[in-house]
Parts: C-alpha cells; structure tokens; sequence
C-alpha cells in the first residue's frame, strides 16, 4: 500500500518536473532575441531604431541587442549622397530577413518610407476635385503630352489635345519645361490626374460671350431719331 502511494507520488512529481520543464524551454525561446526578431519579421512590426554606425554600403543599428544591418538602398527611396549624414538619426525600419546561424539580421527603411509615401499622396488625390482650377509648372513634354507638377505637389497629364484650342503636332509648339500654367481637372482616375489647358480657354471664351454689352435703348432711339432727321 505505501509503495504503491509512494509510486502515485513519484509520478506526480516527475509529470510536474517535466511540465515545468516544457514551460521554462518555452519562455527560453520567447526571450532568445533571435526568436523575437523573426516574429517582428513575420509580423512586419515597425521599429523604430538609432542609425548607431555606418560601415561600407549601409548602415548599423540594433534590434533586441543584436546588430542589425541596414543596406544604403533600403535607407530611403532615394539616391543618398551621404551616409553619414544617417549617423545617430532615428528612424523606423522592418526586419527583412533574420538567420540565426549565420548572424545576419537586416533591416529596412524604404518599405516602410514608400507606404507613407502613398498614403500622403492618396490624402492629396482625395482633396483634389473635377472642374477646380490649379496652377502648376510643366515638368516634362513627351509627343502625347505636357506633365505638369500642381501645386499641391502632384502631376497630372494635359493631353496633346487639351493644351490649345488650335490643332497642334507637338506640345512643343506651345509650352516649354519650367512653364507657369494654369489648368482644369477635368478627370481623376485609377490614381492620375487628367488637366486641361483647352477647357480654361474655353470658359473664357464663353464668359466673354455671355458679358457682351448691348447699346442702350436711348441711344438706339438717338441714332433713329438723326436718321430721321436726314429723310
């Protein structure tokens, strides 16, 4: 009876043992850094982190105590002339690839840069309207077209033929780049613009229309009344 009591008691103590065994490996994992970090990746969690070195080709900072590397490229969405210019600057970035074997943690920038990027723009499209009229400066011509940067810091397109009221061949023929414009929005579609120089022209010509001034009727009677005079 007491050996069998003890065995029960035995038991229970190693089916203990082994539970909190099971539950320690596993917080062990949870606090292994590495583990960490590749759940940032899967997750793509934001971090923000200091630019703490800058070595050849990128720069350096840390995630959860492990040096991360951060490629020049994958610093911004742009070309940048200086990398030092990054030193002890804080900035957002993702983990893109962690393996633990090799050590090799990298991180990234431009991701996260390109989504703000988008989200402004969209901000931007969404407060500009059909039939509002903008100022804007021609930043390229191509044969079926003149780009124009608004001023709200967004391109839209005037067709070849929207820029005059004349037939042209070329955009050429009428506007230069650095060119000061005035333009319509007459569409917005799949995230472009559609200006028009054409349609400006038009409710100009229509409103001069509209203003012509018709003589007086005194005046018409004068003239009568002299013509009268000359029967």
């Amino acid at each position: 009876m007491e050996n069998e009591k003890l065995q029960e008691n035995t038991a229970a103590m190693e089916q203990e043992t082994a539970e909190n065994m099971a539950d320690y490996e596993e917080h062990l994992d949870d606090a292994n850094p590495w583990n960490i970090v590749a759940d940032y990746m899967e997750k793509k969690t934001i971090l923000p982190v200091k630019v703490e070195g800058i070595v050849n080709g990128g720069a350096i900072a840390m995630v959860e105590g492990i040096r991360g590397f951060i490629p020049a490229s994958r610093l911004s969405l742009s070309y940048i002339e200086d990398l030092e210019s990054y030193l002890l600057k804080d900035i957002e970035v993702r983990v893109i690839e962690a393996d633990q074997a090799s050590g090799r943690l990298i991180l990234s920038a431009r991701e996260i840069l390109r989504e703000k990027e988008q989200k402004a723009r969209e901000e931007l499209l969404a407060s500009v309207k059909v039939g509002s009229v903008l100022t804007g400066t021609v930043e390229s011509l191509q044969s079926y077209g003149a780009f124009v940067r608004l001023e709200n810091g967004l391109s839209g397109l005037v067709h070849i033929s929207q820029i005059s009221t004349e037939r042209i061949k070329t955009p050429g023929q009428v506007l230069n780049i650095g060119d000061t414009v005035s333009v319509k929005v007459i569409g917005i579609k799949d995230g472009k613009i559609s200006l028009s120089m054409k349609a400006l022209m038009e409710d100009k010509k229509k409103e001069e229309e509209t203003h012509v001034e018709l003589p007086k009727s005194e005046s018409i009677g004068t003239s009568l009344g002299d013509l009268l005079k000359n029967l």
